[in-house]
C-alpha cells in the first residue's frame, strides 16, 4: 500500500483531489476503501472527493472506487510525451525561432518538440500558424500577432492531432514559407519515421506545400525506427537537433543535402 510522508490530516480536499488524480496516472484504478486508509478520513469524504473530480470529468466512478477518464489518460500521458528530453527540445526550439520573420506562413506538426515552438511564437508579429495541433492550436489561441489556422480532420486517438483525408484535402489549399515537423524516428541512414501511416501522409503533404521545410529532432530519435517512412532528411531544408547527437551521424545526414544545426542546450 502506498505509504506518504505527509501526515494524512493535513490533505485538503483539493490536496487530496490532485494527490487521487496523481495516483490514477500511473494505475488503472484506486478503491474507496484504500484512498479513505491513506487520507485518514471517512470513505464519505472520499466520495464526496470523487463526486468532485467526476463532476470536472476527470475521473469515471465504478463500482467501490474510480478510474481515469479517456481525457484525463490522454493528459498524463500527453504530458509525460512532452517532458521526455524537454530542454533539448527547448533548445532545438530556440534555434528554430530563429528561422521565422514577420509575415511569415507557417505549418507546425503535431510533435512536442514543434509544441516547443509554438510557445516561443507568442510574441511573433504577423505570423500565421498553421497547425493539425490543437495543442499548438491552444497555445497560440491569445498570440495578438499570430492568427491560427486549425485543420480539419479526424481527431486520433489518445492523442490531440487531426489527422486523415480531410486534413491533407486542408492542406492542399495552403502555400507556406516553412514547414516544421517533428519525428519519432531518424535512421542512421537519414530516413524520417512515424509511429502513425496516417501522420506519415500529412507530414509529406506538408512539404509539398511549404517552401522550405525544418526537421526537429533530439538525439534520442537518431538511430531509432518506426511503422512508417515519410521521407528522407534527403527531402528536407534544415535539420535540428541537440548537442547529444552523434557526430558521425550528423556528418551522414549533412552529405544528404539538409542544413544541420546543433542546438546548445
Amino acid at each position: 500500500m502506498f505509504e506518504t510522508l505527509i501526515p494524512v490530516k493535513k490533505f485538503t480536499s483539493s490536496a487530496r483531489q490532485t494527490h487521487i488524480r496523481d495516483r490514477l496516472s500511473s494505475q488503472s484504478g484506486v478503491s474507496i476503501a484504500e484512498l479513505a486508509r491513506e487520507f485518514g478520513v471517512s470513505e464519505m469524504t472520499v466520495r464526496r472527493d470523487l463526486a468532485v473530480l467526476e463532476e470536472q470529468a476527470h475521473v469515471q466512478r465504478t463500482h467501490g472506487g474510480a478510474k481515469l477518464t479517456e481525457r484525463m489518460i490522454l493528459e498524463f500521458n500527453y504530458r509525460a510525451q512532452r517532458e521526455k528530453n524537454r530542454p533539448a527540445k527547448q533548445a532545438i526550439a530556440a534555434e528554430a525561432r530563429k528561422l521565422v520573420k514577420p509575415g511569415h506562413r507557417l505549418i507546425l506538426d503535431t510533435g512536442t518538440t514543434t509544441l516547443e515552438l509554438a510557445c516561443l511564437l507568442a510574441d511573433g508579429q504577423d505570423i500565421t500558424v498553421i497547425t493539425p495541433s490543437l495543442a499548438v492550436a491552444s497555445e497560440l489561441q491569445h498570440a495578438a500577432g499570430v492568427e491560427v489556422v486549425l485543420l480539419g480532420g479526424i481527431l486520433r486517438r489518445g492523442s490531440p492531432d487531426l489527422t486523415g483525408p480531410v486534413t491533407e484535402h486542408s492542406l492542399s489549399l495552403f502555400a507556406a514559407d516553412l514547414a516544421f515537423q517533428g519525428a519519432d524516428g531518424i535512421g542512421h541512414d537519414g530516413a524520417i519515421y512515424n509511429s502513425d501511416l496516417r501522420l506519415a501522409q500529412v507530414d509529406r503533404m506538408m512539404r509539398r506545400v511549404a517552401r522550405h521545410s525544418c526537421v526537429l529532432a533530439d538525439h534520442s530519435k537518431i538511430g531509432v525506427t518506426a511503422l512508417a517512412r515519410s521521407g528522407t532528411l534527403a527531402d528536407v531544408d534544415t535539420f535540428i537537433t541537440d548537442a547529444g547527437a552523434p557526430a558521425s551521424a550528423l556528418r551522414h545526414f549533412a552529405r544528404l543535402g539538409p542544413k544541420v544545426i546543433t542546438a546548445a542546450r
